[in-house]
């Protein structure tokens, strides 16, 4: 009796490890792992040849053709016909009675120049191009700075701080320029350093051919101690700079004019070459700034002069045309060459 129980499970064993496959004509035997939990899977034969790594081993072209590229040589793309099949499926068939025929509903929104995708406000299909046929890039953004790395912004500002000794030279070239216009004012307005005084100024503008010899008198000495003392300080300095190139472009242009010629001499007192250095240095403070040895220091004008500083430049230029002009008069440049 105990044979048959033995014959039956060896049996049932036996049936439950095969099964007969009915989706192909002939019939095979498909085992699992799960009938018989000691089978085990067989070993994977690993492979000989090195793995592809690299664009060239894996057969990849780099140079993926650009819209214009792949237009020219393919053409432009066709609109979709929505009676048309689309690739991988079927003929389209009829619909079942009590359906919606969606063909003719993708043939009205073609019609209409809809795009199924995005809504009524979107390009037409046809429109489009060659566009949809190019590839995609995907924008990648810049990568971040590696840690203990400085910033561009950073490294700016440390190459701005490496300015060397230009700064001490701005400030000896601003106290040079500054003490020389301030002396000759103190002079005028004082009476120091052996000076005219108002009174003494007023009678040599008016012998000089100065209309107006008190208003001349006002702004040569406001021009040379205001401008003189802001450009030692570094303060406000194109404008400073400004005063005392139109006070010295004055003075060039009333010693000029006293005889013809061009009096480019420094031994007489008509020479006018003291003053076209003076001219020159006031130009240069106006173009290059006070530097960072300055009130001025925090300044855009004080390290990277450009548009106002132009502008304080231009504006002095013509202011002292225009006080030449009105207060004085005449031609500067008698003779000399094509201004006689």
């Amino acid at each position: 009796m105990s044979d048959k129980p033995k014959a039956t499970s060896a049996g049932s064993t036996e049936g439950n490890r095969s099964a007969v496959s009915t989706t192909g004509a002939s019939t095979s035997r498909v085992t699992s792992p799960m009938d018989n939990p000691t089978e085990q899977f067989r070993a994977m034969e690993l492979s000989t040849r090195d793995v592809p790594r690299t664009d060239e081993e894996l057969g990849l072209d780099p140079d993926v053709p650009t819209v214009e590229n792949r237009a020219a040589a393919t053409g432009p793309v066709k609109s979709a016909d929505p009676a048309e099949p689309r690739p991988g499926t079927s003929e389209p068939t009829q619909p079942e009675p009590g359906k919606p025929d969606l063909r003719k509903q993708d043939s009205a929104a073609t019609a209409a120049g809809l795009d199924e995708d995005t809504g009524p406000d979107a390009e037409p299909v046809a429109d489009r191009g060659s566009e949809t046929a190019a590839y995609a890039y995907a924008s990648i953004p810049p990568a971040a700075n590696t840690p203990g790395e400085r910033s561009a912004a950073a490294r700016r500002r440390a190459a701005e701080n490496r300015r060397g000794t230009l700064d001490l030279g701005l400030l000896v070239l601003r106290l040079v320029v500054g003490a020389i216009f301030l002396y000759h004012g103190l002079q005028k307005l004082t009476g120091w350093f052996h000076g005219s005084g108002l009174d003494g100024t007023r009678d040599m503008m008016a012998e000089g051919g100065w209309d107006h010899p008190t208003l001349s008198t006002i702004l040569l000495v406001v021009g040379e101690v205001g401008g003189g003392a802001l450009l030692i300080l570094g303060l406000a300095t194109p404008l400073a700079a400004g005063a005392v190139l139109a006070v010295i472009l004055n003075a060039w242009a009333w010693k000029q004019g006293m005889l013809p010629g061009f009096q480019f001499n420094s031994s007489v007192p008509t020479g006018v070459e003291i003053d076209t250095i003076l001219a020159g240095t006031a130009v240069a403070i106006i173009l290059t700034g006070p530097g960072k040895l300055s009130l001025d220091r925090s300044r855009g004008w004080a390290t990277r002069p450009f548009i106002g500083s132009l502008t304080a430049l231009l504006l002095a230029v013509v202011a002292a045309a225009l006080t030449f002009w009105y207060l004085h008069g005449g031609n500067p440049l008698t003779g000399i060459g094509p201004f006689d």
